[in-house]
């Protein structure tokens, strides 16, 4: 027979691996249900080419930089890219999104990136998740700055949660916030020991005699049944929604569960990577092409699968960097400067590609051989935080930089 002394020695050790701090527990029931505005952030680790996945087909100097992995002008077939505004065209492998950029709830930015000149992968992705760039010091990501900022008294548990394994450098931060590779994972660790001593762990916080503990024992369990409640392993996509079976798709299926089951979501983050394509990138086949069939299945299916909440979610893909504009000796491309985000959701102004194009003849280029950047990553998080999230004062969440609605797109509205 299990001792109670072990028991309430374990629990703390239980609640603890949880994430739970007892100021989140006393609040967690009463909040859970109140419907919230949502950022999905996902980053796309490894450098996504942004000029293959939204195509300038209106520009000839593209096809003179990449002879063998170019995507071919709208209107040649079923590997022709896909034409959105005349000028630019989406690669034919994100054919799934092109629906939802019709129906104006998704939109891309182009030449969009960091002011910073590193193309060092870990150095681009801690100053992107970090909103400072050329600064190693930051100890604490966007996201968690805004969780920061944001003040919320009927927080829960789940504002903001990371579907990766680890906690992203964005989410990390004095906000407490969770790392959960699979939501069915979520709840008392009882090992071996299985149903039983869960429910007798569970029994033992209700019994305490200290009025706070037995508080913080039932908030915690009331936590976890709500998760339960969502019937996780039974979870069936509404909308004819079909999520590729992949990493990633699970990962966003789990933010829709999460974002039905009003517990609270305000950040969620994940990731995907493969993107660093120096070798061998392909064109409307290839590499490339499978890691961008994966997103496109997965945001739509997402999109499809939350329906009417859609109004509440806006989704934002993000990467370190882009590629360079000439394709290299090993049909690939090398690290680069401007990119491309897909921003999607209701109350995103869609249907548009957003952003000052720069040009891609060699003079215009950056540093002779990259898209030139000429929109600040930290404008396109800026206007989400504030026309999104509701954010008065974001320059807590963005230190040294002066968020003006002036440098906003109008990507929201």
């Amino acid at each position: 027979m299990t001792s109670r002394r072990v028991f309430l020695k374990n629990g703390a050790v239980a609640l603890l691996s949880l994430g739970f701090a007892p100021s989140f527990l006393a609040r967690t029931v009463s909040a859970a249900r109140a419907r919230r505005k949502v950022l999905v952030a996902i980053f796309q680790r490894g450098a996504v080419d942004g000029l293959n996945l939204v195509v300038p087909a209106g520009e000839q100097a593209y096809y003179d930089a990449r002879p063998t992995i170019a995507i071919s002008r709208p209107g040649g077939g079923q590997d022709a890219a896909i034409d959105l505004d005349g000028f630019f065209a989406l690669h034919p492998r994100l054919a799934p999104l092109k629906p939802i950029y019709d129906a104006r709830h998704l939109a891309f930015v182009h030449a969009v990136g960091s002011p910073d000149n590193t193309r060092s992968h870990f150095d681009a992705q801690d100053y992107m998740e970090t909103a400072t760039p050329g600064v190693k010091s930051t100890t604490d990501g966007w996201l968690n700055r805004y969780l920061q900022a944001q003040k919320a008294p009927d927080a829960t548990p789940f504002r903001g949660v990371a579907l990766t394994p680890q906690m992203p450098r964005a989410l990390g931060g004095k906000a407490p916030a969770l790392a959960l590779g699979q939501l069915n994972q979520f709840g008392v660790r009882a090992g071996r020991a299985g149903a039983g001593l869960e429910q007798a762990f569970e029994a033992e916080y209700q019994g305490a005699a200290d009025a706070l503990l037995g508080t913080t024992g039932r908030e915690a369990f009331d936590a976890i049944r709500m998760l339960k409640a969502a019937d996780l392993q039974q979870y069936r996509p509404a909308g004819a929604a079909d999520y590729p079976s992949s990493p990633f798709g699970d990962a966003l299926k789990q933010i829709a569960q999460l974002v039905k089951a009003d517990v609270g979501l305000e950040v969620a983050f994940a990731d995907v990577g493969g993107w660093d394509t120096h070798v061998n990138q392909g064109a409307a086949t290839g590499q490339l092409a499978g890691r961008l069939d994966d997103v496109a299945r997965g945001l739509a299916a997402l999109f499809a699968d939350l329906g009417d909440r859609m109004d509440e979610v806006v989704v934002l893909t993000m990467s370190e960097f882009g590629r360079t504009i000439g394709e290299n000796g090993n049909r690939g491309t090398d690290h680069g400067h401007g990119n491309a985000m897909i921003v999607m959701g209701g109350p995103v102004n869609g249907g548009k590609v957003y952003g000052r194009w720069p040009g891609l003849l060699p003079e215009q280029r950056y540093e002779g051989r990259d898209l030139a950047v000429t929109t600040d990553f930290r404008d396109v998080f800026g206007e989400i935080v504030v026309r999104h999230l509701g954010v008065a004062d974001a320059s807590p969440i963005f230190p040294g930089y002066a968020v003006r609605a002036g440098n906003f797109r109008g990507v929201l509205g």
